[in-house]
């Protein structure tokens, strides 16, 4: 009875499986067929010849080395920041008291109600006063640091006990001694979760790129492979193959990092 009950389970899996990945399949034969295959009005399962020519197409229509470093050097800087400035915010509300604590915790968090197409205009503004339109410096600014990201830090520290706290200062600990020595090693698996968000984020983000960024160059990839869409005609083996080309660096990294991933979303709760 076991037996059959985990035949059964894995069925149940295996059938899972085989839909999850069927997009992800798909996407590759399609990306490998001509532009008519694709938009036949009956589906061709297997491309008539491989194209393997759209792949290089992808590099001759857009700079996609360039947009590539970008979203990589982007993504960096935005996650470090992130780990940085939330954990210190996080720590900051969860164990510290000052004046206006409640105030200033309910205004940032406050922000995760508000969809983020409301403060694009704003965001704009301050980034063209500021002369960073169309500079890397434009692109990164508004990544640097999340409601979210110190929700979730915050979170974390409550969590642990005080004891740990108040027997590092009867030791002698200062306050930061006590948050880098004590307190941010026991929440490391949050921080895994927080450095997995912000790197989704920062390498799917399309709507602020494509707003700051003047010329295809300075895109990232997100962005980037937006400018092989236009008006008139669109090659669409060219654009599945530019995206699979675009996910490949994240997929390395989730497979590379897969038991921190999972451990680390498992910890912290979410999916």
């Amino acid at each position: 009875m076991i037996k059959r009950n985990n035949l059964l389970v894995h069925a149940v899996l295996i059938a899972g499986a085989v839909l999850m990945m069927f997009p992800f399949v798909w996407q590759i034969l399609m990306s490998l067929s001509t532009n008519a295959e694709v938009q036949s009005v009956t589906p061709h399962l297997w491309p008539s010849k491989f194209q393997w020519g759209n792949y290089a197409e992808v590099f001759r229509q857009v700079p996609f080395l360039d947009q590539l470093r970008t979203s990589v050097w982007i993504t960096v800087v935005r996650v470090l920041a992130q780990i940085a400035f939330c954990t210190l915010a996080g720590y900051a509300f969860a164990r510290m008291q000052f004046r206006g604590k409640a105030i200033v915790l309910g205004a940032v968090l406050s922000i995760l109600m508000v969809p983020s197409q409301v403060y694009l205009l704003p965001q704009y503004e301050i980034v063209q006063d500021l002369g960073l339109l169309g500079s890397m410096t434009g692109l990164l600014l508004p990544g640097l640091f999340s409601a979210f990201g110190t929700f979730l830090m915050r979170t974390a520290f409550l969590n642990l006990p005080s004891e740990l706290e108040e027997a590092a200062r009867l030791d002698g600990a200062n306050p930061f001694q006590v948050f880098w020595h004590v307190m941010l090693p026991l929440i490391r698996p949050s921080i895994s979760v927080l450095a997995i968000t912000s790197t989704l984020w920062s390498w799917n983000e399309l709507l602020w790129p494509l707003v700051v960024a003047t010329q295809s160059e300075d895109m990232p990839l997100s962005a980037g492979l937006a400018t092989l869409i236009n008006d008139r005609t669109v090659n669409y083996p060219v654009v599945l193959a530019a995206s699979l080309l675009a996910t490949a660096p994240v997929l390395i990294m989730f497979i590379l990092l897969q038991r921190r991933v999972i451990d680390g979303l498992a910890t912290s709760g979410l999916k």
